[in-house]
């Protein structure tokens, strides 16, 4: 067996609230690895919807790894959400237009945060708020209802508001070696021969499946 179709947007039968969102979003700026899934039973094909302020003429990019699993309600904010904080009043005034449009923020006066980044075999919870320009390392958890404003290493895990470390999930040498290995860019005949290892606990059963 090879496990399922990542071309099939919903690889669960009788489960459509589970979408391999890949193939489903036509924005050219979010990128999603293979096998990521958005769970959704209000449409989770739709998961573009959940990408807020990301306009077109700012240019950042959403990047989401392989092998992620999003949960419901996860939102993005892009950068165009935010407004000019330099002057007494952060009112957008400009977007409005008529003869507004001359309180315009100059180049470089908005704050831009960069792409966001998700890594490969991301868990990111119920209700997650990613905030622009964050990075999201491999292997990370983020708790459901979370809000993150900053930087996730690989392999830990947070969780609240701002979010904040509640554990590492494996020692620093344990990461450097998994991030090494990077099962999620095997073929998927090998994935799943080594299923048993990749969602075991010991990195020395995983370390054995490395093509060699």
């Amino acid at each position: 067996m090879l496990g399922p179709d990542p071309r099939n947007p919903h690889p669960m039968p009788g489960f459509p609230q589970v979408c391999f969102i890949k193939n489903k979003v036509q924005n050219p700026n979010i990128e999603i690895g293979d096998y990521t899934y958005y769970d959704d039973p209000e449409g989770a094909e739709n998961f573009e919807r959940q990408v807020l302020y990301h306009f077109p003429f700012i240019g950042d990019r959403l990047m989401i790894g392989k092998f992620c699993a999003l949960a419901r309600g996860v939102r993005f904010i892009m950068n165009g959400a935010n407004h000019k904080t330099s002057g007494i009043s952060t009112y957008p005034f400009f977007i409005f237009g008529n003869g507004w449009e001359r309180a315009a923020p100059q180049p470089g006066e908005l704050p831009y945060k960069g792409d966001t980044v998700i890594g490969h075999d991301v868990w990111i919870g119920y209700d997650s708020l990613i905030m622009p320009g964050v990075r999201i390392g491999n292997g990370a958890i983020i708790s459901a209802r979370s809000v993150v404003t900053s930087d996730v290493p690989p392999y830990t895990v947070y969780g609240g508001n701002p979010a904040r470390l509640i554990r590492e999930r494996f020692a620093p040498e344990l990461v450097a070696e998994l991030e090494a290995i990077a099962w999620w860019d095997w073929p998927v005949e090998r994935i799943s021969q080594s299923l048993e290892a990749i969602t075991g606990g010991d990195v020395e059963a995983l370390r054995a499946c490395v093509p060699r």
